[in-house]
């Protein structure tokens, strides 16, 4: 009989001050999402810039994209994978990594009076039960520190 498998989960939200479409911009593309990480870890995009596709096909692997920390020493992978994406508002991404039987992150980006709120839900199934809570420590972290480079990033105005 198989153990049952544990998921975990979290979710940030930060408020930003700057257009939707700027934050959107940002968060569909690679030198985007490495600022976020920056320098903690650095992802790998296949081409230099690292555009995301106005519309990905939805269900299909896109890349794999190694996870390098402090953008040097290969630490795991993403088969980067979209299920949902609605340009300018939200991706639904469901991956596989090598870490994760199942990866799934939710960014949302949504208007406000002073700018937008963006919003990160991760749930994920590691492929070690044993090591899943020390995981979920490391990725709220890893998603705290992209948050506060987030409000950093977009801290003009008011």
């Amino acid at each position: 009989m198989s153990e049952p498998t544990q998921k975990y989960g979290f979710s940030f939200s930060s408020e930003l001050r700057a257009p939707p479409e700027e934050v959107w911009s940002h968060a569909t593309h690679m030198r985007g999402v490495n600022r976020e990480f920056f320098p903690l870890a650095r992802m790998t995009w296949p081409g230099t810039e690292g555009g995301m596709p106005a519309q990905p096909a939805l269900g299909q692997r896109l890349f794999r994209s190694w996870i390098l920390l402090f953008g040097l020493l290969p630490i795991d992978y993403d088969d980067l994978t979209f299920a949902e994406f609605e340009p300018g508002r939200r991706f639904l991404e469901h991956s596989v990594m090598f870490s994760q039987k199942e990866w799934v992150h939710e960014r949302i980006v949504t208007p406000t009076a002073t700018g937008c709120r963006l919003t990160d839900s991760v749930r994920f199934t590691p492929r070690l039960r044993p090591v899943g809570a020390l995981q979920l420590v490391l990725f709220r972290l890893a998603f705290r520190w992209r948050h506060r480079n987030l409000r950093r990033l977009f801290s003009r105005g008011g």
